[in-house]
């Protein structure tokens, strides 16, 4: 008889108790237990579109690229020009396949001209290392470092006002998508000006055995200014208003960045990478499918898998869906026949048993106005 294999525990990240005292509902996601939601998704997205949310995201993966071919690899496997990256600077891209699709989306910091921070998302990290190490002909230094990191991000207009009085380093000054190795609370930590919700806000990189404190500290200084600890289901509702995309969902192995709207991270002037000699040809010939952004005409919520459909033919399916709590509008991402993805245009989607009407709409659903 064979042995009955038993599912591996889910991992916990260093916050994990805390989690659990704060009464946060768990759940399993990519392999661990992660906080879904506090005080309830509606209450925590409203927080960090007007106030501030702090979230644990520890469980996403840091991928240290090193040594005299570091850029060379990194230019390699993915998409966006890192060549262009001034030390404290970074990027999104993608990590590309040999036929110009999306192994992963990722983060790309420039820690110094030989060592490059690679942020991926939890679920591909081993998929994403082995990718690495198979397209590495020029033998740079390969490392996971995830298990030297807990990464808590603090996302919100009030973000920079409850953030500074932890770190000497001039936090107001550091341009959207650049960062600062400094200290927070007294430990070595790597503050970026990243985040994934559409707002302000910072990322904060530093070792696991300091993250409670830095958790509690911002805590108890955001408590008075209405910040909220926010789980998964606000980070979703949050992301999808901004329309960011979520990979197994708008992007995956058979997703190119022209037909997702990520045109603008796939960069064909630079030097050869995998994947640009088919989205160089791609580039000179019509889209079929393009991402779309829609809104409900009538009641009903466009899950994601919905079939999508116009006179009455299936043309395209829904890829994420929810109430939009800020926007007050139900809204989906999705695919559709470059012919239908005009605004204005009526498609149904396909709720159970009954086809709801939805519009097709601009993107980003929400956008979060310029500062004076």
């Amino acid at each position: 008889m064979s042995a009955i294999s038993t599912p591996a525990e889910p991992r916990r990240t260093p916050l994990h108790r805390l989690h659990r005292q704060l009464g946060a509902k768990m759940v399993p996601f990519a392999g661990w237990e992660m906080p879904v939601e506090y005080a309830g998704i509606v209450a925590e997205h409203l927080a960090v579109r007007t106030r501030a949310g702090l979230f644990d995201v520890s469980h996403m993966g840091e991928i240290l690229v090193a040594g005299p071919h570091a850029l060379e690899l990194v230019q390699h496997v993915t998409s966006n020009d890192a060549a262009r990256l001034k030390c404290g600077q970074a990027q999104y891209s993608g990590l590309m396949t040999a036929e110009g699709t999306f192994v992963d989306d990722l983060l790309v910091h420039k820690l110094g001209d030989e060592q490059y921070l690679l942020v991926v998302n939890a679920a591909n990290l081993d998929a994403d290392l082995e990718h690495l190490r198979a397209n590495n002909p020029m033998a740079a230094e390969v490392r996971d470092l995830s298990p030297e990191y807990a990464q808590i991000a603090l996302q919100g207009p009030l973000a920079l006002e409850i953030i500074k009085p932890f770190s000497p380093a001039p936090l107001a000054t550091i341009p959207y998508y650049w960062f600062i190795q400094d200290r927070f609370l007294g430990f070595e930590a790597l503050l970026a000006r990243t985040g994934y919700t559409g707002e302000d806000g910072f990322e904060i990189y530093l070792a696991p055995e300091h993250a409670e404190a830095a958790w509690n500290a911002l805590m108890e200084a955001g408590r008075e200014r209405g910040l909220l600890p926010c789980g998964l289901g606000a980070r979703n509702t949050l992301r999808l208003e901004a329309a960011m995309a979520l990979y197994g969902h708008e992007i995956n192995r058979q997703t190119t960045p022209w037909e997702a709207n990520l045109g603008w991270i796939c960069k064909l002037e630079k030097a050869e990478f995998l994947g640009r000699e088919r989205l160089a040809r791609l580039r000179q010939q019509p889209l079929q499918r393009k991402l779309i952004g829609l809104e409900m005409i009538e009641p009903g919520i466009a899950r994601d898998g919905y079939p999508l459909f116009h006179c009455g033919r299936q043309v395209g399916q829904v890829t994420s869906g929810s109430p939009g709590p800020f926007v007050q509008r139900n809204i989906a991402l999705g695919y559709a026949p470059v012919e239908l993805a005009t605004p204005g245009v009526e498609l149904q989607v396909a709720i159970r048993a009954r086809h709801a009407r939805a519009r097709v709409v601009p993107l980003p659903f929400y956008k979060r106005a310029p500062k004076p």
